[in-house]
Protein backbone atom coordinates (compact mmCIF):
# COMPACT_ATOMS: atom_id res chain seq x y z
CA UNK A 1 0.00 0.00 0.00
CA UNK A 2 3.15 2.23 0.49
CA UNK A 3 2.70 5.97 1.76
CA UNK A 4 -0.32 7.15 0.07
CA UNK A 5 -3.18 7.27 2.52
CA UNK A 6 -5.86 8.20 0.06
CA UNK A 7 -7.28 4.57 -0.59
CA UNK A 8 -10.33 5.12 0.91
CA UNK A 9 -11.10 8.45 -0.90
CA UNK A 10 -10.39 5.99 -3.77
CA UNK A 11 -12.67 3.36 -3.11
CA UNK A 12 -15.14 5.81 -1.83
CA UNK A 13 -15.03 7.53 -5.65
CA UNK A 14 -14.94 4.01 -7.41
CA UNK A 15 -18.28 3.30 -5.49
CA UNK A 16 -19.39 6.78 -6.61
CA UNK A 17 -19.40 6.38 -9.87
CA UNK A 18 -20.54 2.34 -9.90
CA UNK A 19 -23.24 3.60 -7.94
CA UNK A 20 -23.95 6.81 -10.80
CA UNK A 21 -23.91 4.26 -13.56
CA UNK A 22 -26.33 1.67 -11.50
CA UNK A 23 -29.02 4.02 -10.78
CA UNK A 24 -29.55 5.96 -14.04
CA UNK A 25 -29.74 2.50 -15.75
CA UNK A 26 -32.00 1.63 -13.20
CA UNK A 27 -34.11 4.58 -14.25
CA UNK A 28 -33.65 6.87 -11.23
CA UNK A 29 -33.44 10.46 -12.03
CA UNK A 30 -30.39 12.38 -11.53
CA UNK A 31 -30.77 13.53 -7.68
CA UNK A 32 -31.86 10.26 -6.92
CA UNK A 33 -28.96 8.67 -8.34
CA UNK A 34 -26.62 10.87 -7.23
CA UNK A 35 -27.90 10.89 -3.45
CA UNK A 36 -27.45 7.21 -3.64
CA UNK A 37 -23.72 7.77 -4.99
CA UNK A 38 -22.78 9.92 -2.30
CA UNK A 39 -24.41 7.88 0.58
CA UNK A 40 -22.23 5.25 -1.33
CA UNK A 41 -19.04 7.16 -1.12
CA UNK A 42 -19.73 7.98 2.66
CA UNK A 43 -20.02 4.20 3.26
CA UNK A 44 -17.31 2.98 1.60
CA UNK A 45 -14.57 5.28 2.26
CA UNK A 46 -15.91 4.90 5.80
CA UNK A 47 -15.77 0.95 5.96
CA UNK A 48 -11.90 1.11 3.72
CA UNK A 49 -10.81 3.86 6.14
CA UNK A 50 -11.83 1.27 9.14
CA UNK A 51 -10.50 -1.50 7.24
CA UNK A 52 -7.03 0.50 6.42
CA UNK A 53 -6.39 1.75 10.37
CA UNK A 54 -7.19 -1.81 11.76
CA UNK A 55 -4.44 -3.30 9.47
CA UNK A 56 -1.92 -0.81 10.24
CA UNK A 57 -2.39 -1.50 13.78
CA UNK A 58 -2.04 -5.21 13.83
CA UNK A 59 1.26 -4.36 11.65
CA UNK A 60 2.50 -1.91 14.15
CA UNK A 61 1.27 -4.41 17.65
CA UNK A 62 3.14 -7.08 14.99
CA UNK A 63 6.10 -5.21 15.06
CA UNK A 64 6.21 -4.40 18.59
CA UNK A 65 5.96 -7.76 19.48
CA UNK A 66 8.72 -9.07 17.96
CA UNK A 67 11.12 -6.54 18.93
CA UNK A 68 11.27 -5.76 22.42
CA UNK A 69 14.01 -2.99 22.26
CA UNK A 70 11.32 -1.01 20.06
CA UNK A 71 9.02 -0.96 23.22
CA UNK A 72 9.57 1.74 25.70
CA UNK A 73 7.00 -0.17 28.24
CA UNK A 74 9.29 -3.45 28.56
CA UNK A 75 12.37 -3.38 31.06
CA UNK A 76 14.39 -6.23 29.28
CA UNK A 77 16.05 -6.39 33.37
CA UNK A 78 13.09 -6.98 35.14
CA UNK A 79 12.15 -10.79 35.62
CA UNK A 80 8.59 -11.95 34.75
CA UNK A 81 6.76 -13.13 37.87
CA UNK A 82 3.01 -12.90 37.97
CA UNK A 83 3.42 -11.95 42.06
CA UNK A 84 6.05 -9.82 41.79
CA UNK A 85 3.26 -6.61 42.73
CA UNK A 86 2.65 -8.94 45.71
CA UNK A 87 5.82 -9.29 47.36
CA UNK A 88 7.11 -5.87 47.13
CA UNK A 89 4.30 -4.71 49.70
Amino acid sequence: MGKFRGWHIVAGIAAMVLTGILGTAMGLNNTAAFMSSCVAFVAVAMWMDGRITRRRREESALDGARDPALDPTLDPGAAVDSDASKRER
